[in-house]
C-alpha cells in the first residue's frame, strides 16, 4: 500500500448508545486490510476510550483514520471544554465526569490512561474553552 487511506467518523455526543461506532467500523476496515490481532484490538481499545470522553465532556467530536504501509494514526478532536490538567488527568483514577455519568458506569478515569497504553505513542493538544486533539499512534512495522 504506497497511498495513505483515509476514513472520517463524526462521533454523536447525543447518546452512550452510538459511542463506539467509530471503533467497531475501524476494526472491520484494519480486519480487511489484514493487520495483526493484538495491533486491531489496541486500536479499539484506544478509540472506544476517546469515544466515550467525546461524549461525556464534549458533545461529540471527529474521529479521523489514517492508515499507511507502516503507520496508523489516529486523530480524536472536539470543541469540548478543554482539559485543564493534563498530568492530572493522565492518572488512573481521576476523572471530572458528573456523578450522573459515572452512575451509569462511565468515567471511572480509565480514559486517558488507556489510551496511552493501548498506543505506541499518544500526543494530547488541548486549550481551556477551546477543545482537545488527541492523535494515537501505531507503528506496524515495530508490532507485528
Amino acid at each position: 500500500m504506497s497511498e495513505t487511506l483515509h476514513y472520517h467518523f463524526d462521533v454523536d455526543g447525543a447518546s452512550f448508545a452510538n459511542a463506539g461506532r467509530a471503533s467497531v467500523e475501524t476494526k472491520k476496515l484494519l480486519r480487511q486490510l489484514g493487520v495483526a490481532p493484538n495491533i486491531i484490538r489496541s486500536i479499539s481499545v484506544a478509540m472506544y476510550e476517546g469515544e466515550i470522553n467525546m461524549v461525556i465532556h464534549a458533545h461529540g467530536g471527529d474521529a479521523d483514520v489514517y492508515i499507511t504501509e507502516d503507520t496508523i494514526i489516529i486523530i480524536l478532536k472536539d470543541e469540548g471544554p478543554g482539559i485543564r490538567n493534563v498530568e492530572e488527568a493522565m492518572k488512573e483514577g481521576f476523572s471530572t465526569a458528573p456523578e450522573n455519568i459515572r452512575a451509569l458506569g462511565f468515567g471511572a478515569g480509565m480514559g486517558l490512561p488507556n489510551m496511552k497504553r493501548y498506543s505506541d505513542e499518544m500526543h494530547i493538544d488541548t486549550k481551556v474553552g477551546v477543545g482537545t486533539t488527541i492523535e494515537l499512534w501505531y507503528h506496524l512495522n515495530k508490532q507485528q
